[in-house]
This record gives C-alpha cells, structure tokens and sequence, in this order.
C-alpha cells in the first residue's frame, strides 16, 4: 500500500504541529471501522478521521464527521468516557512503523489526573484502534483478537499491551552509504524489493521510485539517491503528490517520477490521503452492503441477455416460416397442374423476375387446396410468432434498460438509499417483500441530495428511481429546468430557478454527468429542457420519462467541482 511509514510520519508532523495541547471534545463513530475525534487546538475545532477499514486503512484530517448511529456503538461510549475533555499532550510514532500513538491526559471519576494513549495500528486487515491505560492494560480495543485467533497476541480488555512484533528491518531514515551497501546485494538484483524487505517504512512504490531515481540500479547513484530521499523526509522537504494512469491511482509525500500519468499535488500530507481516499472507504462500505441486491439485479440483466439471444434464434425461424406464403399462393395458381398423390409439384416462381421452375414438397394424402393451406397455416403461424418475438425482443430490451439504470444508481449510491431501491424492486414484483417490514406511508418523501451554484441557485439531484419521480413528477416546478445525460443511464437534475446563468447550467450538467454511467468520460452531452416538457409515458418502468424541446450541452465532470458544490 502506498501509506507506508513515512506518508504516516510526514501526517503525524502535521498533527504535532497543530493538535499538541489541544483539547478533544467530540467523539463519534459512524461505521464499525471509523472513528472521528474533534480537538479543540488555536482557538480551531480539528477533526481527525482513525480509520481501521481492511482495504483503507488511515490517518488524516477530516473536513467534518460522518453521520454516527441513533445509538452509540460501546467503544465510542467507552472513548467518550475516558478522552472526551481530554488534552492531546504528545503525539508519536513508532520509529517508522505505521503504529501511531496519541497520548491524551484527562481525569479519572474522582477527579484525579490520569493518562491513557490511544494507539492506532495500520496493518490492512489486521489494523486496530486500542485505548491503553498507565499500567499498559488494554481498556479496549475496537477489534477483539481472542486467543483462539491468535495466542501470541491476544488483544482484549484487561490484557497487558504489546506492540506487533519487530520485524527486523533497519531504520531507513538512520541507515548510512556504509549500511545501505553492506545490505543491498547488487548481484541479485530487484533492488526495489531488497530495499522494501530490508528497510522500515519502506514501501514498495517508494522503493520503486527510489531505484528509478538512480538510473537502472547503479551502486554509487542508487546509494546516493536513497540517501538524498531520505533526507528530504528528515527536513519535511516533501512534494504530497497523487498521480492518476490509465488504470489506477498513486499517491506518496514525495514527487513519483517514475509513474506516467495526471499529476496533483498538495500543501499538506493531510489534504492528499484526504483527497486520494475521499468516497473510496464509503463506496467499498456500501457496495458489501449492495452485494446481494447488485448480485441480484446482475442476474436478471443476464436472464434477458439470455433470454434474447434464445428470441433472436426464433426470430430467424419466424422469417424462413414467412417463405411459406409465396409457397402456398404459388400451389394455388399451379393447382390444376397438381395430381392426386403427387409427392412434389413443379411450379413457376412468378415472384422471381427470371420465372425459374422450383419444386413445392406436398403431402401426397393431401389434396392440392389442402396442401396449399397447410402452407397459409405455416405462414400464418410464423407471421404470428414473429410478433410475438418482436414483442418479447422490445420488453428485454426495456428490462436490460431498467436493470442498466439500477446498477448504474448502485455505482454512486449511499447506504440510505439502498433500502429506496429494494422497495422499487418489492413493487415491481422481483423480490418478495419482507412480511415483517413496516410499509412506509404513500406521502413519504424520500431525501434527495441538494447542491448550490456558484450564483446561490439551487439544484437537486435523485440518486435513484424512486427519488427521480418525486423530484421530476411531483416536487419540481413546472418552469425548472431538468438535465439528463444524453442516451446514457443517469439521475434527474433539476435547477430550482427560471433565470440562472450558463455557469449554473454547466455546474448543473457536470452533476448530471458525474452521476451518470459517463462519470469517467469526456465530453459527456447532458440534454436540458423545461420540466413541463417532461413526461412519463404509461405503464413505463420506475424513473422513465420522454421529453422534448430539448437543448444539449457538452461537459467533462469533475469530482472535485461537484463535491465543492454539494450542501
């Protein structure tokens, strides 16, 4: 992972710098993973986000608090009761470990001053967030790790604290010419995983970086480079970078010159993993949350996938039956021609502008008018059943449609509207509803999300298809301007005004845009029209509208610009 110790360092410098001496007083916990502390530091309230998330695992500054539980879960009320009122009074890291330490005097119940540290441990799956007391008992710890999962660190209340064990790995940030070259093998090569192995806070993108510095691995550049990296990290001399290929994302606190890609880079180690994991954490969270119902809505995509390719064959079949009409009117112009208990009737295809003699095969049991019926009912049964196919071809097509839209809102849905999503599934009868369920009330509106101009306009979007018919059937004026992606699955946008000025319009098309199934593209084209212009047809699936009077304009969404919008 790219927060190695010293992204960790270069943070923890930054806390140092404006938390010591502060005061904590808010503490909440929105998921089992996250938990949020507030501190009171240079007359400023400074959130800090300890994040124990498998996959995202972090520390950095947070613009504000995620929305916590009606109820608290135990380890925030058991924090709350022991840090809450607190003074952050140091704040360390072990060596460069990605082990970060907090610690906070406060008071104990009768009034006497007592330390405790909070110790956050980012080992991937393995993280954990631990209150420790004086005495190194663990008061908690926001995973319990019995014996029977590991016997030689067992993490549970009352236990003795030990850190993780050591490695054997040297400081990089101490290490000499004298040790780096006693250590590194030059003969073996992979000098980036050498480095990785032998060295803490080391991960393997910086050492990538560091050996690509030093030209193909040279000794004395090599050295030199990992020694000139090293000090930059000692003097704080860093370059917070992200850089975005056409693959994936990179971030570090210094400058990654041996990735290609869009480079960004920041005042604050804080503002980069902010940036770089903003939404990644809550999406993952969601998206476990949705597994069933995406898994779900992915197969019944497929069944019409399926379903049409089957209908596509009988299609085929449904056009060779259509022949049969030529067949039987010519037996019906030939007929004086046909004889009792022919077998094959040699005819002229009138239809054919060479007039070729073909040959019809009969039922030798048949007379020649039945033998020409029976040709009509062919026809006639194929004709019908290419209507019908026709039919089931345009409802896969919409089923396709609809379930597309589906997982297109699942993309950029939050966890509150999950729920919305699986009602619309109840009611249109692909899932059972769930006897024990309370039925919501007919008038329920649901929360749409509300964003305002750079003019102080406001616009609101439905994240789902539920939310888009309250927004566009019921709560939008007649005169509001609705967007919509061109021809592409998205939410309905709407600006709450009749005069706005074209950026309002851009800002409005780059949120349709961004929550659309083009939120990667370019150049997306977002149609835009009054909402009397904006109907939905009659019996159409949840979310579907016809418009027209539309104009189109051209935009390429931009996360940060819609975020910055976003009330």
């Amino acid at each position: 992972m790219s927060y190695d110790g010293f992204v960790l360092r270069a943070v923890l410098h930054e806390w140092q710098e404006t938390l010591t001496g502060g005061r904590v007083t808010k503490i909440k916990q929105p998921t089992t993973t996250d938990i949020y502390l507030t501190v009171r530091a240079g007359g400023r309230n400074h959130t800090i986000l300890f994040s124990i998330h498998p996959s995202f695992a972090r520390l950095h500054f947070s613009p504000g608090m995620g929305e916590g539980p009606a109820e608290p879960p135990m380890f925030c009320r058991m924090l709350r009761k022991n840090l809450e009122g607190g003074f952050v009074r140091a704040i360390e890291q072990d060596g460069l470990e990605r082990i970060a330490t907090l610690h906070i005097e406060g008071t104990n119940e009768i009034g006497d001053r007592e330390n405790k540290r909070l110790v956050v441990e980012l080992m991937g799956k393995h993280s954990n967030l631990l209150l420790i007391d004086k005495e190194d008992r663990i008061v908690d710890c926001m995973k319990h790790v019995p014996p029977s999962i590991n016997r030689y660190r067992t993490l549970l209340p009352g236990r003795t604290y030990e850190a993780p064990p050591d490695q054997g790995k040297r400081n990089a940030l101490e290490a000499t010419e004298e040790t780096v070259l006693r250590t590194l093998d030059f003969n073996q090569g992979k000098l980036d995983r050498q480095l990785f192995q032998n060295f803490t806070g080391m991960s393997p993108l910086l050492a990538k970086e560091i050996v690509h510095r030093a030209s193909i691995g040279q000794r004395e550049r090599l050295v030199n480079g990992f020694l000139q990296v090293m000090e930059a990290m000692k003097r704080f001399e860093l370059q917070p970078t992200i850089v975005r290929d056409a693959k994936k994302e990179f971030f570090h606190v210094i400058d990654l010159t041996h990735v290609d890609g869009e480079k960004k880079t920041f005042d604050s180690s804080n503002d980069m993993i902010y940036a770089f994991y903003e939404g990644k954490a809550d999406r993952d969270r969601i998206k476990q949350q949705a597994f069933d119902l995406e898994r779900f809505i992915r197969n019944h995509r497929d069944k019409n996938e399926k379903k049409l390719e089957k209908l596509k064959e009988t299609a085929e079949s449904a056009e060779e039956g259509l022949e049969n009409q030529k067949l039987g009117e010519l037996l019906t112009a030939h007929m004086h021609t046909i004889r009792p208990g022919d077998s094959v009737a040699e005819v002229t295809d009138y239809y054919d502008e060479q007039a070729p003699t073909i040959q019809i095969d009969l039922d030798p049991e048949k007379t020649a008018a039945d033998n020409a019926q029976a040709y009509f009912h062919r026809y006639n049964k194929a004709k019908n059943a290419r209507k019908a196919v026709e039919k089931q071809r345009r409802n896969a097509h919409r089923e396709i449609e609809y379930f597309d839209s589906l997982l297109q809102q699942l993309d950029s849905i939050e966890a509150k509207d999950i729920a919305e999503i699986r009602d619309e599934l109840e009611e249109g009868g692909y899932l059972k509803a769930k006897s024990t369920k309370k039925r919501k009330k007919k008038n329920h509106k649901p929360a749409l999300d509300q964003y305002e101009s750079s003019e102080g306009i406001e616009i609101l979007v439905g994240k789902n298809n539920k939310q888009n018919e309250y927004l566009t059937g019921r709560l939008a004026r007649r005169t509001d301007t609705w967007l919509h992606t061109k021809n592409i699955p998205g939410s309905h946008v709407v600006i709450r005004a009749e005069d706005f000025s074209d950026d309002t319009l851009s800002e409005a098309a780059q949120i349709a845009a961004y929550y659309s199934k083009a939120r990667e593209s370019g150049s997306v084209p977002v149609d835009y029209t009054l909402i009397r212009h904006v109907r939905k047809p009659n019996g159409a699936k949840p979310g579907f509208v016809t418009y027209d009077e539309q104009k189109t304009v051209f935009v390429t969404p931009e996360g940060e610009t819609v975020r910055a919008l976003r009330q």
